[in-house]
């Protein structure tokens, strides 16, 4: 899979005597038109794609449809290809670590335009989390506004409106699933 970007939170300035833990995650592309399918988080004031980390031992596809299912109710998810890997290096504020390496292997998939029930966690609820579709670049405008302006904004916001932006462009080349290997499920 292609790697995107490495990224590191403006508060990690080195890594050097620091101890740091890796968390594996999915991300989803769901396209219909210039409509992607996101996650609008009221407390953020951000959009996000629909994703989160794996469990322990589970590979990653099954953890990019169980994370798209619980958080949209997506149906019907097909012709699953992988779109890139995006890393991050961010704060950790517990006791434990010092630094969170992120990282994010992002697919894009086909799913049915109607949703199912979500399946959301208490914390998602709590946050006012909620699938939309949503014109990409009205997300991305969204985002930057919210980057540039906000105070409740989180520590992925730069990740997604990264991806966003460069998911918009491939969109606009008609090339968003260019140089892909379609991958199977179990």
């Amino acid at each position: 899979m292609q790697h995107l970007k490495t990224h590191y939170h403006s508060q990690i300035t080195t890594l050097e005597n620091k101890t740091v833990f890796s968390r594996l995650a999915t991300r989803s592309i769901a396209i219909q038109g210039n409509s992607i399918l996101l996650l609008y988080t009221e407390r953020y004031e951000d959009y996000s794609l629909p994703g989160g980390g794996l469990d322990l031992g589970e590979n990653k596809l099954d953890g990019m449809l169980r994370e798209l299912q619980e958080e949209t109710g997506a149906m019907n998810v097909r012709n699953i290809k992988p779109f890139g890997i995006y890393e991050e290096y961010r704060p950790w504020h517990k006791p434990d670590y010092d630094v969170q390496h992120m990282i994010s292997y992002c697919y894009t998939c086909e799913i049915d335009i109607t949703l199912g029930r979500s399946n959301l966690e208490h914390y998602e609820i709590t946050n006012g989390m909620k699938a939309v579709w949503v014109d990409i670049n009205e997300a991305i405008d969204h985002n930057k506004k919210t980057m540039a302006t906000s105070t409740k904004k989180g520590m992925s916001i730069e990740r997604e409106t990264f991806l966003l932006t460069l998911i918009a462009e491939r969109i606009s080349s008609n090339n968003i699933n260019a140089s892909t290997q379609k991958v199977t499920c179990k």
